[in-house]
This record gives structure tokens, sequence and C-alpha cells, in this order.
């Protein structure tokens, strides 16, 4: 059992480094390397990344698509004396089975089990409708939408991208390219899998010229990840459901790279999680192609059964993702990198900058 305290990874960040848009071209960012073995570190450009991986490496990125979560409804009044309120905000989190979501839902003191919402387009057209079935904690509350034809085409109608708190904006038409890596198809993320934003075309074409083996995972990422720990011991965290799917054709590469003892790159702690609780419930040192959710929480003593490398953004302060990757490469020297990112200006969280760790 680990004996850290949240607390213990803290670090202190400057308001003004929190990146709040993205580089003005894609892959334009900074590299922090890491060498593990050493802690030695090194500042580059993410246009170094390809001439750091070897031939024969197995690079894991995730395909997941971010879908426009955050909606705005109106409540429908249910006592004539009741007041009418404000624009309802509603960010979907996750889904609870067909046509429920959970969902965080501001200000949400008034909005009472039984109210039904409803979601217009700007010209006022009524394009979806839901009814509030559970009230939780935190805002949370589960949302049954009345069936629609194409419920992720009316998001796309009417949603906002999900930006994360910390950017102090409301979202623009840019963001909706931007906030979404190239190589996203599968919908269901509410939070980028910022890592991967970083990729273009022409990269991913030079990373493949060297002999790199690309596979895809998927894992949509829930808000979760932005979720304060609202507890003092590391191990007492516990992490949201998070839905992941391995391919046959991704189990397959990643079983020859393990056989061939070729290294394994993930693209952003995502496909960390994901890999990493494959293992763990595979009965063999094999994969085999799957679906399934994953709750998995890494932190120091962790033992890594199938990543030799990682390429990840820069994390909040006592998160689980700054835990994640402490346990990869430890503590005091994680710390100390970020210690000096923040020394060296770099930009951080999801429109930030990046560090490999190798």
């Amino acid at each position: 059992m680990s004996d850290f305290l949240v607390s213990d990874f803290d670090y202190d960040l400057p308001e003004e480094l929190i990146a709040q848009q993205p580089p003005a071209a894609r892959g334009q960012s900074r590299m922090l390397v890491f060498d593990r073995a050493s802690g030695a570190l090194s500042d580059g450009q993410f246009t170094d990344f390809p001439a750091l991986l070897r031939e024969g490496d197995l690079l894991v990125l995730n395909d997941s698509r971010v879908i426009p979560a955050r909606l705005y409804a109106r409540r429908t009044l249910r006592r004539e004396r009741e007041k009418p309120t404000g624009r309802i905000e509603v960010m979907l989190t996750e889904p609870a089975a067909d046509n429920r979501w959970h969902a965080l839902v501001r200000p949400g003191r008034k909005v009472a089990i039984g109210e039904r919402l409803i979601f217009p387009t700007p010209d006022g057209a009524i394009v979806l409708e839901a009814e509030v079935l559970e009230r939780g904690q935190f805002g949370d509350r589960l949302l049954e939408f009345a069936p629609v034809d194409d419920f992720f085409g009316v998001l796309e109608r009417i949603g906002h991208v999900p930006l994360p708190p910390y950017i102090h904006r409301n979202d623009a038409a840019t963001d909706r390219e931007r906030y979404q890596t190239v190589f996203s198809r599968d919908p269901g993320s509410v939070a980028a899998p910022t890592a991967g934003l970083h990729f273009t075309e022409q990269m991913l074409d030079r990373i493949a010229a060297r002999g790199v083996e690309i596979a895809r995972v998927t894992l949509h990422v829930g808000l979760g990840t932005f979720a304060p720990l609202r507890v003092e011991r590391v191990d007492e965290v516990r992490l949201h459901r998070e839905r992941y799917s391995i391919s046959a054709e991704t189990a397959d590469a990643l079983n020859r790279a393990h056989i061939d003892g070729r290294r394994i790159v993930a693209v952003g702690t995502t496909v960390v999680r994901t890999l990493e609780s494959a293992a763990l419930r595979s009965e063999s040192a094999l994969f085999a192609g799957h679906s399934g959710e994953t709750q998995i929480f890494i932190s120091p003593g962790f033992e890594f059964k199938v990543v030799g490398a990682l390429l990840t953004n820069f994390h909040l302060p006592q998160s689980s993702l700054l835990m994640l990757v402490s346990a990869f490469a430890g503590r005091e020297r994680v710390l100390a990198a970020y210690r000096h990112a923040v020394d060296a200006g770099y930009r951080f969280f999801s429109y930030g900058d990046c560090m490999f760790l190798a």
C-alpha cells in the first residue's frame, strides 16, 4: 500500500503558463525529453519526436473522438408560481444505457428528479428533450433523452466543445478542429486525449518511414480526468469508469511486439491505462481483442507490464495523471522535471507542450 498523500504530488504553477489557446500550427510545440535511466532532461521541439523513436517500436494512439458534450437547456416549469431561470448548462460525462447519460448540471440546485429539460437550436427549434431520473453529488444527474434518429448528429448541431475548466474562455469555431486529434474516429470522449493533439498526418508519415509500427486503441475520456481528488491519501483514490476497446488487429500488433522484445510507446496516459488494464485482466502475457471498462488507478509502486516509453502533456497538480507519470519515472524526478518545465516557460495542460519519457 502507498504511504503517499495526494499533497505529495503538488507543484507551483504560475497561471500564465496554462495554455489558453493551441499553438499557432498543430505540432509546433516544445517537448521536454526525460531519460528515465539517468533522470537527465533536455529541451527540444515536438518535431524532434520521430528521431527519438527506434526502428521496430510500436507506437500506440488513442483514436477516440471528442463529442460536443457541453449543451445548454431550458427548464420546463412544473409549478405555475415557479420563477423561470436562465439557461442550464448540461455537460455530458458518460453514457449509462440506451438514451441515458450521466451529466453535470449547472446550476443544478433546483433541477429536480422528474423535471424535463429541452434543448433548442439557436433559432428556437427543440431538437432534444431529457428527463432527470436521478440526482447525485456535485451536480451529477442521470438524464434520459427522448429517442432521436442521430443523437451524435444532433450534438454536432447544438453542442459546444467541452474545453477544460482551466481554459478560461468560451469555445471557438477553431476548437472543433484543434481540440481533436487528426486520427480520431470513434466518438465518445468528453475530453481530448491531449498527447495526440500534437500529431499531424505528416508527422505520422515521418514516424512510419522510420520503421515504427503504429496501432490504435480506443479509450473514451470522461470528465473524471479533471475531477479533483477529494481524499487525502493516495491509497484512497477511486477513479471513474471509462470505456475502452482493443481491436483484434491491435492485439496482434501488441503480441508481436511483446514476443519480439520491441518497445511499446504510449501516446498519452489514456493509452497507458488501456494497455495496462488489458494486461491485468489477461490470464496470459498475450492480448486479445476485446472491449470493456476500466477504473485502473496507477500510482508509484505500480508494476508496468506493457508500456516502455510515454509521450504525455503536463498534468494538473495533485492529479491522478501526475501520479501515473510519477509511477512511470519516479515521483521526485518527475516533480523535478515539472519544476524545470515551469522555470523554462513550457506551456501546460491540454493545449500546452509535451514530455517524452523513455
